[in-house]
């Protein structure tokens, strides 16, 4: 059975043949969202506001937070690959509960540091392992039923999202009860994740490679930095995070110009993560499977060049008052990432040999991140800046990274391509 003969039924119908574990990663992604987002909307005010943390001090430690976490994917890539999924998964979830304790009692800055740091490092091996995993049970289902490998990678997506959109509104009614109230609450989401890997995650690592083939963590990097294929989606990816950093850079600066406050920041935030569970599985049936990846990953980025064109075009008529540019651009911003990040996913395991998938899966977080933390310092300063022509310019960006996409058919690292 081909893709074109999959073409028109639901959904359901075609994942109905995922096994316990790719239902596992996915409900656990959407569950470990919900509990990362009842709490993260709100530490910056709890952190200035009632930890009484000068600005840059809480800049420092949201940004701490960062590196913790998306510029040590690569560690939990690595660790994956050497030791299996369950042990880095089940390592994630613990430190992720130690963290958000920790982080409810936390009153002084050194405690809010360590807290912060450890609740990062927690994603760092948790979310590398089951992305790699689970690009692992898509690529044995697209074998098994020919159902595309998108297809699976997509609901893994959109499971996160809905954790995305519901987290938020649940730590604020937990917030009622206080910050510490939402913070537990975090850690006992984390506990439940802890203990569904712990009863079903198989002890073994499944789809990995053998003991044998698996090489050292140094080999594995040479061989990253020497693989120009995979180096350029990094590059392409980054034009992706950097545009889709907007939303929390440019796009708080644009809402305070049109409306003189933050008030319908979250609405547009909501809307967006609402938007893409709604289009992601039938945007990625009409577009995804007619067209080839490479064609996917530009179209996904010029969406996001365009959100930001038409933004800057309908600014000038909606100076005061108009959310009409801010709707505009993160609806533009969501159609390109419903695209863009299942059709990432799916590539990387052809780029790779199985034996290093949890590497290259963790550098592209990395490296990407990396990427995003230089580029932010002079979008930052086209947001300064302001206007029309400060959004106009920041459409480059994206499409810098569509110029970046590498060509398909590209060889593995060991020329073994699939795991």
């Amino acid at each position: 059975m081909t893709a074109t003969d999959l073409r028109g039924r639901g959904a359901a119908r075609e994942l109905r043949g995922l096994g316990v574990l790719t239902w596992l990663l996915v409900g656990s992604q959407a569950a470990f969202n919900v509990g990362f987002f009842m709490v993260l909307p709100y530490l910056a005010a709890h952190l200035s506001g009632t930890i009484g943390l000068a600005g840059w001090l809480v800049g420092l430690v949201l940004g701490l937070r960062t590196f913790s976490q998306q510029g040590l994917f690569v560690v939990g890539g690595a660790l994956t690959d050497r030791c299996g999924p369950r042990p880095v998964v089940l390592a994630g979830c613990v430190l992720r509960v130690a963290g958000f304790a920790w982080l409810a009692v936390a009153e002084g800055t050194g405690a809010i540091i360590a807290a912060v740091l450890l609740i990062g490092f927690a994603a760092a091996l948790f979310s590398p392992a089951v992305e790699t995993e689970v690009a692992r049970q898509a690529v044995r289902h697209e074998q098994a039923t020919g159902t595309p490998r998108t297809r699976v990678l997509a609901l893994f997506s959109v499971a996160g999202q809905a954790g995305t959109l519901v987290g938020p509104p649940l730590g604020a009614l937990l917030l009622l009860g206080g910050f510490a109230t939402a913070c537990l609450a975090g850690a006992a989401v984390f506990t439940a994740v802890l203990a569904a890997h712990l009863r079903w995650m198989p002890r073994g690592a499944p789809g990995g490679a053998p003991a044998g083939e698996r090489t050292r963590t140094g080999e594995g990097v040479r061989a990253l930095l020497a693989h120009r294929p995979f180096l350029l989606l990094c590059l392409a990816y980054s034009g992706y995070l950097l545009a889709y950093n907007q939303l929390y850079l440019a796009l708080p600066a644009e809402v305070e110009r049109a409306t003189g406050a933050q008030a319908a920041l979250g609405w547009l935030l909501a809307w967006g993560s609402l938007l893409y569970v709604l289009v992601q599985m039938p945007v990625l049936r009409w577009i995804g499977d007619r067209l080839p990846r490479r064609t996917v990953l530009r179209v996904g980025l010029l969406l996001l060049a365009l959100g930001f064109a038409a933004a800057a075009a309908l600014m000038p008529a909606t100076a005061v008052g108009g959310l009409l540019p801010s709707a505009v651009f993160v609806t533009a911003l969501t159609l390109g990432q419903v695209l863009i990040v299942p059709t990432v996913r799916a590539w990387v395991p052809d780029l790779v040999d199985g034996a290093r998938l949890g590497l290259f899966t963790g550098a592209l977080s990395s490296v990407s991140g990396l990427a995003v933390l230089l580029g932010s310092i002079p979008a930052g300063a086209l947001v300064d800046r302001g206007g029309p022509a400060s959004w106009l310019f920041m459409s480059a960006v994206p499409l810098a990274g569509a110029a970046c996409v590498p060509r398909e058919g590209s060889p593995s690292v060991s020329g073994g391509g699939r795991p």
